[in-house]
């Protein structure tokens, strides 16, 4: 049985200060270890001593991005090997919020994908369509065209050492909500080809988590599905008493 993940992207929020503190009040307030696992991926500046923080916890660290490249001339970038050692255990690649605004695309999501595993980082794998997509009945293509193109030439095994994270774009901070049964859909539609693609041992061993506009008031709704692992949350990750209330602890 999949362990739940509840997974908080703090996007570009929280200074070093800040995201320390509230690092230090999520360890307090899970005194003992929580039913799911609980991921926080902080801005890279807080990194280190959002790591420091968490030490003696079971929280688990992830960065928001990576380069594909171990090392050269990339200026503002970091790498996988640079996340490990500031502490991260896993890596957010193919935010929709990195494929729409900074223009990446299956190729090079599929290369940092890679980059991850080989610094045995697991990558936390965002796939999701646009509105226009969804209102023109391409859902599944679009979901499809993405696992295709992140995944190309990897193996069962590569599969084992990743996530999964369905985000429909037009749910991503705008206050809509798939519903459960629309997000199940797509859920069960990821299942199933990784199972024709991978085998059904991998995908049914493999979380699938949902992410857009998740709140303590919809949360558990969407897990009680059964293809649906957990969580990767936005905004309401920001707040200590919002995220708890969904840790469910």
């Amino acid at each position: 049985m999949i362990r739940p993940i509840i997974a908080g992207n703090w996007k570009m929020n929280k200074t070093i200060a800040e995201a320390v503190g509230f690092a230090e009040g999520l360890k307090a307030a899970l005194k003992t270890p929580p039913a799911r696992e609980v991921i926080v991926a902080p801005p890279f500046t807080a990194l280190q001593a959002v790591a420091q923080a968490f030490r003696g916890s079971a929280v688990r660290l992830a960065a928001q991005n990576l380069h594909e490249a171990p090392k050269g001339a990339f200026t503002g970038e970091i790498s996988a090997g640079m996340l490990q050692e500031a502490g991260c255990t896993h890596v957010i690649i193919g935010h929709s919020e990195r494929r729409t605004l900074f223009g990446e695309t299956d190729d090079r999501i599929n290369r940092k994908l890679r980059a991850a595993l080989d610094a045995s980082l697991t990558p936390i794998f965002c796939i999701g369509e646009l509105l226009q997509e969804r209102e023109a009945g391409e859902t599944e293509a679009v979901i499809e065209r993405q696992l295709k193109g992140g995944l190309n030439n990897f193996t069962s095994g590569d599969i084992g050492h990743l996530v999964v994270a369905y985000e429909p774009v037009w749910a991503i901070g705008t206050g809509k909500t798939a519903s459960p049964g629309q997000a199940q859909e797509v859920h069960r539609f990821i299942r199933r080809w990784t199972a024709d693609r991978y085998g059904k041992e991998t995908s049914a061993e493999l979380a699938i988590l949902y992410g857009g506009s998740v709140t303590p008031k919809n949360i558990a709704e969407l897990l009680q599905q059964p293809d649906i692992n957990g969580a990767l949350v936005g905004g309401a990750s920001l707040d200590i008493d919002s995220f708890v209330q969904m840790i469910g602890c």
